[in-house]
């Protein structure tokens, strides 16, 4: 089994940054994080391999940068210029090499006041 624990999140207005952290309890191939915004499916917001390799959504390109730091299995999402539809409960994801089990870290809320 594999525990992620959350860190960060919070109420900021719109322009303002936020930082969520996620610390796996193993070494993964992927970890991400996902938002689930009001009214809609559960997405994508950036993920990061093992080997550095990152994707992001298209709405936060720009905003948004994922890092990752192997040594203590951490994965940061600095936030920046944030804006209403970032509201959202976000979740860190993590994925094994191999089988590709997936792995969810509890809700953690990011509220983006205009």
């Amino acid at each position: 089994q594999v525990q992620l624990v959350e860190s960060g999140g919070g109420l900021v207005q719109a322009g303002g940054s936020l930082r969520l952290s996620c610390e796996a309890s193993r070494m993964m191939y992927i970890l991400g994080w996902y938002g689930l915004a009001p009214g809609k499916e559960r997405e994508l917001v950036a993920r990061v391999t093992s080997g550095g390799t990152t994707n992001y959504a298209d709405s936060v390109e720009g905003r948004i940068t994922v890092s990752r730091h192997n040594d203590k299995n951490t994965i940061d999402l600095q936030m920046d210029n944030l804006k209403p539809e970032d509201t959202a409960v976000y979740y860190c994801n993590a994925r094994r090499w191999g089988n590709g089990a997936n792995y969810w870290g509890q809700e953690t809320q990011v509220t983006v006041s205009s």
